[in-house]
């Protein structure tokens, strides 16, 4: 994975503005738009999740329930079978396992996926998918299962437990977030769709994995600053053009030089606020009270009315509930199941609590079916109604305004009225509430209409024609001074968003160029051979309205990239563009989930997937699923470590998986073809026979190595990673297997497990030197090494590797 940059955005932006030259009063601005840094989400890592196994009952193309167990750590697992197997129903079912969603079937017809996602042969086998993760550093044990119980695709449950059965939040184990941006699945059907004419969902999840969200937002906000500063203008320069109009058409010597205070380039100011100011200060203190009075408002009747029915709405729908609570309903439906499962475990019929004979057949397990079924939706039902009431209150609540403060001090029976509606905040019950806030909005509403009219009809008294203008001057003069600071803020957030846009640029680019580097990275090795090149991997635009740039050319000729690759090309470019985003450094996916990637590609593609894979599996759990025995005949020809599982299908979907490739037996079955091999000359055997016997130690000592420092000492997966691909001698292989330590003596420990191991190792090690024993007996040396081997897998050993013949 590439590098990633260690400084954050917030940090490189503050920078650059520090260094760039500009205006204090822009700066100033721009610290202000800067988004705060605090509370983003930081990718959702919560530790490495790595995949154990893959169950799928009664679904797809599996039908009674098959497990696919999945070796631990990073490596390359290929999960092999023909077309019809069954191997892909295990990918979408650890895809729809953890995400609740399967990705071939978006998009299609939903009478597709109706009839499609149930196993044809088991009718009788309740439909079920689950995966057990290696979660966190320990390797916590978690299975996520999801069961079907009726026969729509989307009434299904998930549940979630721990190793000890416990169960789980989803959310504590499985990031949604990080599942979203980092989506470590890859089927066959987005190998395809995942390339389409604006790569803008990648873009989006480009933007949020790197970070970029902060460099939009403030690119918005500059961009809204520029706005609003041009509307407050617009607006004051409408205000004034009606003004002018209006105060021409009044016969009083204070309009005419109001006019000319507001006529000319720039109006005077000063002049209208000395105009405003000639009041006495008590008489203006009064009008100013009775301008407060005069737009006085009280509740919004129609909101009121809205949420008062929604009270009624939500208090009815809980009365209707069957069960108080959720709790209690979901509590029984539990102890129906288990006695369900009890008797579909014991197969006895009796009941286990009165003793009664033959109470528990077919017939209770249908009524019990259905009576969890009733008791779930009942639960859902109560639960539903429960939170329905307190968003109606707190919607409620949230329309009763305080009194206001320059209304507080005064003795009127106005605050009277509107404390009486304040206190609606102290009711919670949903049907009270509605019956309060009725009648104390009505109320309210009544009592502000009449003191309007009031201040109004006073106002109109005090100074005949011109206290309207005077009203309105003082509203223009309050906006005449937001346009000149609007003017000055409009041309400083002009500078800054000039300044801005080749800064976003310039971070945008320098955050993707890693993952441009390891998209080229993959093409080369996908397409090594091919005339198309890839070049720089751009991001343009802003989430919702971007797009992913190629830079594709033929021959070093520009060329849009889907008018000239073939289909192994285009499933090679998206695979260059998903490994990157999937293998990113904050990504809590220790693997990666990949279906049928060979399709359409020719030998030197499927030679660089190979390698691709082998790389992405140095430091995480790449399994992929395959019909294609080209990418298993690259891997072997390569010389490239993988698992290689096989699945198999029989008649009615009967489903098996077995293990092609075990490290240990393949070493030691290759040894003794070499040892039973009359023809083979006493000098090969000489130098052959002796290394591939120590590569079967070494691949068990491995094994080992990995379980002992991951469940004995607690290791971190990294760790452990970090101390195997330091061995670098048999010795210290045997070492860091039996002892936990590859710097220690380990003689005394293969001995205890395996008397004449030792001498064993040294025959391996002076057997790959150019002074050779005479390998006297090659049948003995294989049978002892297996001995060997097993011993140390085991930890304990039952052969004598210097004496077994």
């Amino acid at each position: 994975m590439p590098d990633q940059p260690s400084a954050s955005l917030h940090d490189l932006l503050l920078d650059r503005l520090h260094h760039s030259g500009l205006a204090p009063e822009v700066q100033e601005l721009l610290h202000e738009l800067v988004p705060d840094e605090a509370g983003r989400s930081s990718g959702g890592r919560a530790g490495p999740v790595q995949l154990r196994s893959i169950t799928a009952a009664g679904w797809r193309g599996i039908g009674p329930r098959t497990t696919l167990e999945l070796p631990p750590g990073p490596g390359l697992v290929v999960v092999a079978g023909p077309n019809g197997s069954g191997k892909s129903s295990f990918a979408e079912a650890a895809e729809t396992a953890l995400t609740g969603r399967n990705s071939r079937w978006d998009g299609r017809r939903a009478t597709d996926w109706q009839k499609g996602w149930r196993n044809l042969h088991s009718p009788d086998v309740t439909p079920e998918v689950s995966v057990v993760l290696s979660v966190g550093e320990r390797g916590e044990a978690v299975t996520l299962r999801r069961t079907w119980h009726g026969p729509k695709v989307d009434e299904a449950r998930t549940r979630v437990e721990g190793a000890d059965g416990s169960e789980r939040k989803l959310e504590e184990v499985v990031d949604a977030e990080a599942l979203d941006l980092a989506r470590p699945f890859l089927p066959y059907s987005e190998l395809g769709s995942m390339i389409n004419g604006t790569l803008g969902g990648l873009h989006d999840a480009f933007f949020k994995l790197l970070g970029l969200e902060l460099l939009a937002e403030l690119d918005g906000r500059v961009k809204d600053a520029v706005s609003q500063c041009k509307q407050t203008v617009d607006r004051t320069d409408a205000l004034t053009a009606r003004l002018l109009g209006d105060l021409g058409a009044l016969d009083d010597p204070r309009a005419r030089e109001a006019v000319q205070a507001l006529s000319g380039a720039k109006p005077d100011l000063g002049r209208v606020r000395a105009l405003l100011e000639s009041r006495a200060p008590a008489a203006e203190a009064k009008l100013a009270r009775l301008r407060r009075h005069a737009t006085l408002t009280g509740p919004d009747l129609a909101e009121v009315g809205g949420a008062v029915a929604r009270l009624r709405e939500a208090a009815a729908r809980a009365e209707e509930a069957r069960y108080g609570t959720a709790e209690e309903a979901r509590r029984m439906a539990r102890l129906l199941e288990a006695a369900i499962e009890h008797q579909r475990r014991s197969r006895n019929t009796d009941c286990p609590v009165c003793g009664a004979e033959n109470r528990l057949d077919r017939e209770w397990a249908e009524q019990t079916r259905a009576e969890v079924e009733r008791l779930q939706t009942a639960a859902a039902d109560a639960e539903a109604a429960r939170q329905e009431v307190a968003v109606s209150v707190r919607a409620g609540h949230g329309l009763v305004q305080p009194v206001p403060v320059w209304l507080r001090g005064e003795p009127s029976p106005l605050a009277a009225v509107w404390q009486e509606w304040t206190r609606c905040r102290d009711i919670t019950h949903p049907r009270e509430l509605a019956d309060r806030l009725e009648r104390a909005a009505a109320a309210l509403d009544d009592a502000c209409r009449q003191v309007r009219e009031e201040a109004a009809r006073r106002l109109a008294e005090h100074d005949g024609a011109w206290q309207p203008f005077a009203v309105r001057l003082a509203e223009w003069l309050g906006a005449a001074e937001a346009k000149e600071a609007a003017l000055d803020r409009g041309r400083h957030a002009r500078k800054a968003r000039t300044w801005l846009r080749p800064i976003i640029d310039e971070l945008r680019d320098a955050r993707l160029r890693p993952f441009a580097r390891r998209s080229q990275e993959v093409w080369q090795l996908l397409c090594e051979h091919s005339s198309v090149m890839l070049g720089s991997v751009t991001l343009a635009g802003t989430p919702g309205r971007g797009k992913v740039v190629l830079d594709v050319s033929v021959d070093d000729m520009s060329a849009p990239a889907y008018s000239v690759m073939s289909q192994g090309e285009l499933h090679s470019l998206a695979l260059s563009l998903f490994l990157p985003r999937a293998t990113h450094a904050d990504s809590p996916f220790g693997f990666l989930v990949i279906d049928d990637p060979v399709q359409s590609m020719d030998p030197e593609k499927v030679e660089g997937l190979a390698r691709v894979l082998d790389a992405c599996a140095r430091d995480r759990q790449v399994i992929v699923f395959t019909h294609d025995t080209r990418l298993q005949q690259a891997v072997a020809h390569l010389g490239i470590k993988a698992t290689i599982l096989r699945v198999s299908r029989q008649t009615d979907s009967v489903v098996g998986v077995e293990t092609l490739t075990d490290p240990v037996e393949q070493a030691l079955a290759e040894a003794r073809a070499i040892s039973l091999d009359p023809n083979l000359p006493q000098a090969v055997a000489d130098h052959v026979l002796p290394a591939m016997c120590r590569v079967a130690v070494e691949a068990a000592c491995l094994e080992t190595a990995r379980r002992r420092l991951r469940d004995e000492q607690g290791l971190g997966l990294r760790t452990v990673e970090e101390r195997v691909q330091s061995l670098d001698r048999t010795k210290s292989y045997v070492s860091l297997a039996l002892l936990g330590d590859e710097q220690q003596h380990a003689r005394a420990a293969v001995e205890r497990i395996c008397p004449g191991g030792w001498t064993l190792i040294e025959t391996f090690n002076t057997g790959a030197h150019t002074s050779l024993p005479t390998v006297d007996d090659r049948r003995s040396l294989v049978r002892r090494t297996k001995a060997l081997a097993t011993a140390i897998r085991s930890g304990t050993g039952s052969q004598n590797a210097g004496g077994a013949r």
